[in-house]
Formats: C-alpha cells, sequence, structure tokens
C-alpha cells in the first residue's frame, strides 16, 4: 500500500461540480494498493500514517502527528501511484491492484480510519476527481507498506 500525505491548511475533492469530501488543517492522503496487498497492509499503513509526525510542537519542531492535533484526513483513491516508470514514456500500471481489489483495500482503509479518528473525509473510488489544497509547508511524504515475502523451508 503506498500514501502520499500532505500537510494542507484546507483540502477538498470535487466530482461532477460537486463537493464530496473537504477539510481544515489535517492531512490530504492519495492512497493506492498494490498488487499482492491486503488487509494487513492497509492496518500497518493507517497505523504510520495516523502516527505520522508531521506538525509543529510548540519549538517547532515536527513533533505532533494528525491524531495530536485532532486535524482532518482527507483519503483520496489514485491507483496511479503504483505505476512502473522506469521504461518508456507511457506509465505501466501492472503494479497496481485490480480495481476490485483496489476498491474492497480503499473501502477497509476508510473504515478503519473512521473508527480511529474523529474527522475523515474521502475522495470518489473511479470517479474523475479534481482535488484542490493549500499544501502547508510545503510539507510532503511518500510512505509504502510492502507485503512480506513468504519464505518456504528447505
Amino acid at each position: 500500500m503506498i500514501a502520499l500525505l500532505q500537510r494542507v491548511a484546507s483540502a477538498s475533492v470535487t466530482v461532477d461540480g460537486v463537493v464530496v469530501g473537504a477539510i481544515d488543517a489535517g492531512l490530504m492522503v492519495l492512497v493506492c494498493a498494490e498488487r499482492n496487498d491486503g488487509e494487513r497492509e492497509a492496518g500497518a499503513l493507517l497505523d504510520k500514517l495516523l502516527a505520522y509526525r508531521v506538525f509543529a510542537d510548540e519549538a517547532g519542531k515536527m513533533n505532533r502527528s494528525v491524531a495530536d492535533i485532532g486535524g482532518g484526513l482527507l483519503l483520496v483513491p489514485q491507483f496511479t501511484l503504483a505505476a512502473d516508470t522506469h521504461s518508456g514514456t507511457r506509465p505501466s500500471f501492472t503494479p497496481a491492484a485490480a480495481p476490485e481489489q483496489g476498491r474492497r483495500l480503499f473501502d477497509y482503509f476508510v473504515e478503519r480510519a473512521r473508527e480511529r479518528h474523529p474527522m475523515v473525509e474521502t475522495g470518489q473510488f473511479g470517479a474523475h476527481m479534481q482535488v484542490r489544497l493549500t499544501n502547508d509547508g510545503p510539507v510532503t511524504f511518500w510512505l509504502q507498506v510492502k507485503p512480506k515475502e513468504t519464505v518456504l523451508p528447505l
């Protein structure tokens, strides 16, 4: 699972002219499931995301998480984060999860986030979205949780 998080002063997602999700200060997070991801990876990524310290404390150091400050979370599905861009001039999306798996893991991620955080808004899976944000800093981080490989005994 991949998350591209941006610390924002505000952010919103619009689909067909209608705002479907909006937050004030917090994190706008683009979320992507990769081919071999499952609920374990989604849960581990959410744990890391909620604890990731990107907000300033009294000394101006990045020592507070979105949970610490009670900020909003705007979770936006974006399969293109899994693109393979190593060759050619057109990305390959082979590493991305199939649409059904991607939707299931995004929905799982959102459900778990709503159980653990008071302010969660979302984009719309599979829709053409317009995302607006005011990046605060700018502060942007890439988080990734890869599936553990199964090692068979010899």
